[in-house]
């Protein structure tokens, strides 16, 4: 039996940060780990989908430059390549990941752990086992795939991490669900040459975002010829030797669509069972996700949880900010967790990004807002780029000019939003940004606008 200060489960973008975190706060921290280090988000999530979707837009746009007068022939995708440069970059990142923890004298496990008590856990590694007793825990488990029951899992009906893992670029592919995971990947897919089509339930794709938003991104998406179906219902799907034949339900009518491989893509299910947390005492919330305090502690007051396993948005960024106020919270610090200004993007073609309230969220909190749009067909660097697409809005209390919320739709949004980010974190106003001088020509200048229009004073844009 060895003792610990600090117990890390999992070893994702919120474990190994909370690992690291803890362990400058001079904790004894070890780390367990099931599977692969970065978890999910680096081997088989964010990174390696966003190798696809910049490879989709690298082919796309060697083929179709013409009007900016490159004119090239003869463009192959050489999908051997590919996967090899993605497996790269998670190689290395992954690399790095164990570096950094082996650096910060973290001891890491392999095996899967389950609590014996509020204190204990043992970790089995196939015949092996070994308990380790701790004084506080952090738990970072993650998410998994939710599989439809009329749509198991197999070579040709995939989830996310088989749609990373394809040995072909499918001629045809049918995504089921139109949220970020099924958008990105359908883009990418459409980019690198796949017929795709999209089904989804709700009344939209993309539900977390405004529909104004949502809009461009549709209108990219038929550019692309994607075929988007919504408020559909999958019903099933029969395998063949070429493929699949998918069942669906729209406008009261039963249809069908072929394809190669069909994506399922509709949410995704907390890593919480099979761990002996009932027994241990920590209670439960919905969906199987667990309830935290402001310092992200559970129920059991020396076990903290952090990331999918809790309510919000299932984000990397949001994992790491959670898994660094946990270790603080677990030294004594008074840190504490405020979502505000956690930004959120969809790597969509044109991207989508969002930090703080969008107009709808601060009218229903009773907030008076004022807004403004710039849009990025007014800004000379969009224009350099062929991608005049898109626009940021900016949500400011009426009261005081105060940024409390940005949204951006266009080429280069998830780099763009961590501006606004920072603006709503210092509590600047509309004229503080207005003031902060911006390079030209760049996309950047494009948030300074909007600011300027919310002040009544647009340079770029005649005055409403």
């Amino acid at each position: 039996m060895k003792y610990i200060d600090t117990l890390v489960i999992g070893a994702g973008p919120g474990g190994y940060v909370a690992a690291i975190r803890a362990s400058q706060m001079k904790q004894n921290v070890t780390i367990v780990e099931r599977e692969y280090l970065g978890g999910v988000c680096s081997n088989v999530g964010c990174i390696p989908s966003k190798v696809l979707i910049s490879v989709g837009h690298r082919f796309e746009q060697a083929k179709h430059s013409d009007d900016m007068g490159v004119v090239a022939q003869g463009i192959k995708l050489d999908w051997t390549k590919v996967q090899e440069f993605k497996k790269g970059v998670v190689s290395k990142l992954v690399g790095g990941v164990e570096s950094l923890l082996k650096g910060n004298k973290i001891d890491i496990v392999k095996g899967e752990a389950s609590f014996i008590d509020a204190n204990t856990v043992r970790v089995i590694d196939g015949d092996n086992s070994q308990t380790y007793t701790f004084k506080n825990a952090v738990l970072a488990t993650g998410s998994r795939p939710v599989e439809i029951p009329t749509f198991k899992f197999t070579e040709r009906v995939i989830n996310s991490t088989g749609a990373l893992s394809l040995l072909e670029v499918p001629q045809k592919l049918v995504v089921i669900g139109g949220g970020y995971i099924g958008t990105e990947l359908g883009s990418a897919y459409a980019n690198l040459g796949s017929q795709v089509t999209i089904i989804e339930g709700g009344k939209d794709i993309l539900a977390g975002f405004e529909k104004q938003m949502t809009q461009v991104v549709k209108k990219g998406l038929k550019k692309k010829g994607v075929e988007v179906i919504v408020g559909a219902s999958a019903k099933g799907v029969e395998e063949n030797e070429n493929g699949v034949v998918v069942t669906y339900e729209a406008g009261g009518e039963e249809k069908t669509v072929e394809a190669n491989y069909v994506l399922v893509t509709v949410g995704r299910r907390p890593n919480t069972d099979e761990m002996g947390l009932e027994a241990v005492g920590i209670k439960f919330a919905e969906r199987g996700l667990l309830k935290v305090d402001k310092q992200c502690r559970t129920s059991v007051p020396n076990i903290y949880a952090i990331g999918d396993i809790i309510s919000g948005p299932q984000l990397a960024h949001k994992a790491s900010y959670e898994g660094k106020v946990a270790a603080e919270a677990i030294a004594g610090e008074k840190s504490i967790v405020d979502y505000l200004a956690i930004p959120a993007v969809c790597f969509t073609d044109p991207e989508l990004a969002t930090v703080g309230y969008n107009e709808k969220q601060a009218k229903a909190e009773g907030i008076e807002v004022k807004v403004a749009k710039f849009p990025f067909a007014a800004n000379g660097r969009t224009l350099t780029l062929n991608t005049a697409e898109g626009f940021v809005k900016l949500v400011v209390r009426k009261k005081d000019e105060v940024l409390i919320g940005a949204q951006i739709v266009g080429d280069g949004a998830s780099d763009m939003i961590a501006e606004m980010g920072l603006a709503i974190e210092t509590g600047m106003t509309a004229k503080d940004i207005s003031l902060t001088l911006h390079a030209h020509p760049t996309l950047g200048e494009i948030t300074r606008e909007a600011a300027e229009v919310i002040i009544g004073r647009p340079t770029h844009i005649m005055k409403a």
